[in-house]
């Protein structure tokens, strides 16, 4: 397991700074977040595919089917390396993350700074610990959560109704994919972490069906988060931005601090799993402080990037001069070539 999480954590290290920026900056949150919205709704089908398909006539005693599903899954994403491997993909690289924020400095106030003054990036790793945290901890407990509001709930039901919340989840991610297309990044994060934190509240006071509401809906509002608190953090790093990425990245070791934590205080409380959900509520409160300094503090650049920098949207000057230079020979060719005829 530590060999398949350093896996996952070298292709999420690679994989999200490259969808960021390989394409136009005005539209980094709307790319990340439509490629983490499929991400999503596999975490609901392979549940669903494992449970009435993969798993049907599995005892604890057996583990071939187990150990096959493994193996399928070990040569379907080595022949997905071998294809990475093989396919050209364009390599950005730190000199041009630099020239590109360079380009876009009238609009954005860009400053190429030492790593250790952007700010912005450190706001958005504490932001995104305490949020992944707070995530990881709402899911692994939520049958728990569920078993305590809803007495009488068997494990079945309410391993159903987790995946129904991570059914919304998933439309979530489509749904804020749709709003940045029109709506600025900044005003997206700070819409649904405060839906989050609202709906975080109402799962600790309400009871029954209303608080079984209030967990979906915090799933809901959770959609976007991650992939728009880690794009908003390294906007405008320019060379800064692999290193700024893996730094953002490395901060979903939160989800290893949250869930224990809550789990301690449940047991603490005689096993009252909703009143110990205040703990994930302060990690979403805290990562909403992030939204809030970027609305007041980094307006003027953040909206730089979305409303005026056309990088990417139309050719380059040096790309339409060199055209012409190669239209004008061409034509200076075809020129001779008349007047020899």
């Amino acid at each position: 397991m530590f060999i398949v999480g350093s896996g996952l954590s070298t292709l999420e290290t690679a994989a999200n700074p490259f969808i960021a920026t390989c394409g136009p900056p005005k539209y980094s949150e709307l790319r990340l977040t439509l490629a983490q919205a499929f991400q999503a709704v596999g975490t609901v089908v392979a549940p669903v595919l494992a449970s009435h398909v993969i798993f049907t006539n599995v005892d604890d005693t057996s583990l071939e089917s187990v150990q096959w599903v493994y193996l399928g899954i070990a040569i379907f994403v080595f022949l997905l390396a071998i294809v990475f491997f093989l396919v050209r993909l364009p390599e950005v690289t730190d000199a041009d993350l630099a020239e590109q924020a360079a380009q876009s400095a009238a609009d954005t106030d860009f400053e190429d700074r030492p790593l250790r003054q952007q700010h912005t990036l450190f706001c958005g790793v504490a932001a995104q610990f305490c949020y992944v945290g707070a995530q990881v901890a709402y899911a692994g407990y939520f049958i728990n959560y569920v078993a305590w509001v809803r007495p009488g709930t068997s494990h079945a039901t309410g391993a159903n109704l987790l995946a129904g919340a991570q059914g919304c989840f998933a439309v979530g991610r489509f749904v804020a994919s749709a709003l940045l297309r029109f709506v600025k990044p900044r005003l997206v994060l700070l819409g649904f972490l405060t839906g989050v934190v609202l709906g975080a509240v109402l799962a600790i006071v309400l009871a029954g069906n209303g608080g079984v509401a209030a967990i979906f809906l915090v799933l809901f509002f959770e959609s976007c988060v991650f992939p728009l608190i880690f794009t908003l953090s390294i906007r405008g790093l320019g060379r800064h931005s692999k290193r700024g990425a893996s730094f953002v990245v490395a901060a979903v070791s939160g989800g290893a601090l949250f869930p224990p934590v809550l789990g301690a205080v449940a047991d603490g409380l005689g096993g009252n799993t909703q009143k110990a959900f205040f703990i994930p509520l302060i990690g979403f409160a805290v990562a909403l402080t992030f939204p809030i300094y970027l609305n007041i503090f980094k307006r003027k650049t953040l909206d730089g990037w979305t409303d005026k920098v056309r990088v990417g949207l139309e050719p380059a000057r040096k790309d339409v001069e060199d055209a012409s230079v190669d239209g004008s020979e061409e034509k200076g060719v075809a020129a001779t070539q008349t007047e020899k005829l």
